[in-house]
């Protein structure tokens, strides 16, 4: 049985990447603005390079993550009414008192992930969602993971999901209606596991499902009430943990609605 962590303990921050790792995130970013205009309005890549531009200034410095957001269309996972703050750097509801996360935060996060032991030695492989939500962040890890189950516990939102992301055909994400905070036991164990909604504790299962040299990266709230950002590596010797900054997440609830 695996110790389960616990909160709050303050750690240094992870380093990620590596010194080189502007110079990458430069490359990136000059590739992402083509020579020729390409697209109109919020399908021009101009609009998502700016936002990549936004995202190296703020710390990340992933290329492979720079190139999965600069990849992903954020305007087609947002209501018709709000596209023109698609590539804003803030978090926009989605119907059902739930947000599409800031990309900031979502960058982050994946980054976060990739820093796992198994994924700096074989790559980022199985990967489980905790909030599918719109579908935004499913559709970025597709692009670095082997593999994606997310889950949804509004009913709602795993259709609109559903709908985002058909057009995609994202043969390595895997929808799933159910109980997030139970995890999904079928697609364990997995090397990351990633949550959009954070609780005064992460629950059991998910440590349990969490794959030996895997990450956990999820908010989870403090003595305070505020939530901070908890990653947790699961290694040969136990679980450790390392609290972040402050974040901001809807609560994490149970059953399926």
């Amino acid at each position: 049985m695996h110790r389960r962590p616990g909160f709050p303990a303050r750690l240094d921050r992870p380093q990620t990447g590596t010194a080189a790792a502007p110079n990458t995130a430069a490359r990136v970013l000059r590739e992402a603005q083509p020579a020729t205009p390409q697209g109109v309005g919020l399908d021009s890549a101009a609009v998502r390079a700016r936002m990549l531009q936004r995202l190296a200034a703020a710390g990340i410095n992933a290329a492979p993550v720079l190139r999965a957001m600069g990849a992903v269309e954020r305007h087609r996972f947002v209501d018709t009414a709000l596209v023109n703050q698609a590539y804003e750097d803030t978090s926009l509801p989605i119907g059902l008192g739930q947000t599409i996360s800031k990309p900031s935060v979502v960058a982050r996060m994946i980054e976060l992930l990739l820093g796992a032991p198994c994924a700096q030695a074989g790559g980022l492989g199985r990967v489980l969602e905790v909030g599918t939500g719109c579908g935004y962040q499913a559709a970025v890890l597709a692009r670095l993971a082997r593999e994606v189950y997310t889950v949804e516990r509004l009913r709602a939102l795993h259709e609109k999901a559903r709908e985002y992301l058909r057009p995609l055909r994202l043969a390595n994400v895997h929808l799933i209606l159910g109980d997030g905070m139970l995890g999904y036991a079928a697609g364990a164990p997995y090397a990351g596991i990633i949550s959009a909604a954070g609780g005064d504790s992460l629950p059991q299962q998910w440590y349990e499902q969490l794959a030996v040299g895997g990450r956990l990266v999820a908010p989870m709230a403090g003595a305070d009430g505020r939530q901070l950002l908890l990653v947790v590596d699961k290694t040969p010797q136990g679980l450790k943990q390392s609290v972040l900054e402050a974040v901001h997440f809807v609560p994490l609830k149970s059953g399926v609605a």
